[in-house]
């Protein structure tokens, strides 16, 4: 995606608190497109089933030492779907690259990038992109970019943005096939209903795009927390307490609407989601709360296996010698886990 200079992204964030954010959006060409890089050669023949993964990258800050770990770690041999959420383009903090293209051309797989926020606090961003991106190892014939409804201006935060949560609709063709994938960045900062509204947004989209009887799978961090983000008091009284924060976890359907409301739409998701959980931002005194955040839902599919693969530094034994990621002295990758399911489609 082709940038704009400092100068422009803070005159175009000056807008926002006349115009708001999807006016400001609207004047930036690179909101209106989906990044599609096909390169990967498709497999030859027609798979028996399909191994999707949902991976919060955290922006790429670690870049060779999550290459490696998507290339190394056993149990993500043979990926066929990744859906990736917070990749930079073009920002310091990850070294001012491109990091879905690094990640794309160093595991031999194609992938759809969208645009979700414009960062404005360093003038040393080379674009200050951030978005997420949809890996695949089959041919992504088709691909769209959708801005889900605001449920928290950015603008305003300490991070100060242009931009809004987002959502990438991409069509597969999977030895002939057509197979639909779905990646899905919902809002933190706000509350069950809220996400639910995004996850409303995403649904139609798949019902003005994608046949009744195409297989889809939809993945992403649905930032399921099941409290009200912009709640510090809320959410600081659950860590607090933490028979009542694993009660919560046991059951997120209970207070988390996108859940029921994706079997209402026609898709499951707990026999492709991880029964384990993933790490939020430390709290003070430096621990983390565990929460489920990570999901896959599918519809036209079967799961036959599923698991959960730890980011932490110290269960990366399998690194290979040499590799950046053995050298590695961070606690963690990212701050999330990755979560996969392997599944056969329904005929």
């Amino acid at each position: 995606m082709e940038g704009i200079s400092y100068e422009e992204r803070i005159r175009l964030g000056n807008l926002v608190p006349q115009q708001g954010q999807l006016a400001v959006m609207e004047q930036i060409p690179a909101y209106q497109t989906c990044e599609v890089f096909n390169v990967a050669e498709a497999p030859g023949e027609a798979p028996q089933q399909l191994k999707h993964v949902v991976f919060n990258i955290e922006r790429g800050v670690t870049l060779q030492e999550t290459i490696d770990f998507l290339n190394m770690c056993p149990d993500l041999k043979d990926m066929d779907v990744i859906y990736a959420n917070e990749l930079d383009d073009g920002a310091e903090r990850s070294g001012n690259q491109n990091v879905a293209r690094k990640i794309a051309e160093a595991i031999g797989m194609n992938y759809a990038y969208g645009l979700e926020f414009i960062e404005l606090v360093n003038p040393n961003d080379q674009k200050g992109y951030h978005g997420n991106a949809l890996f695949s190892r089959w041919p992504i014939t088709w691909a769209k970019a959708i801005h889900l409804p605001e449920q928290y201006n950015w603008y305003f935060d300490r991070q100060k943005r242009i931009g809004c949560r987002l959502g990438i609709l991409a069509k597969l063709d999977v030895a002939g096939r057509e197979v639909g994938a779905v990646c899905v960045h919902l809002e933190n900062r706000t509350d069950s209903a809220g996400r639910a509204a995004q996850m409303q947004a995403v649904y139609d989209e798949i019902r003005a795009n994608f046949s009744p009887d195409t297989p889809v799978m939809i993945g992403g961090d649905l930032n399921t927390n099941t409290f009200d983000g912009n709640n510090v008091a809320e959410f600081t009284a659950l860590f607090a307490d933490p028979e009542k924060m694993q009660q919560q976890m046991n059951a997120v359907w209970e207070y988390e609407e996108v859940l029921p409301q994706a079997e209402r739409e026609g898709f499951s998701y707990k026999e492709f989601s991880s029964v384990e959980g993933t790490r939020r931002k430390p709290m003070p005194g430096g621990e983390s709360m565990i929460l489920k955040l990570d999901w896959l839902m599918a519809r036209g599919m079967d799961c036959v296996e599923r698991g959960t693969i730890s980011t932490l530094t110290k269960d990366c034994t399998w690194a290979e010698p040499g590799s950046a990621l053995a050298g590695f002295q961070g606690a963690e990758l990212s701050d999330h886990n990755a979560c996969w399911a392997r599944c056969t489609l329904k005929k």
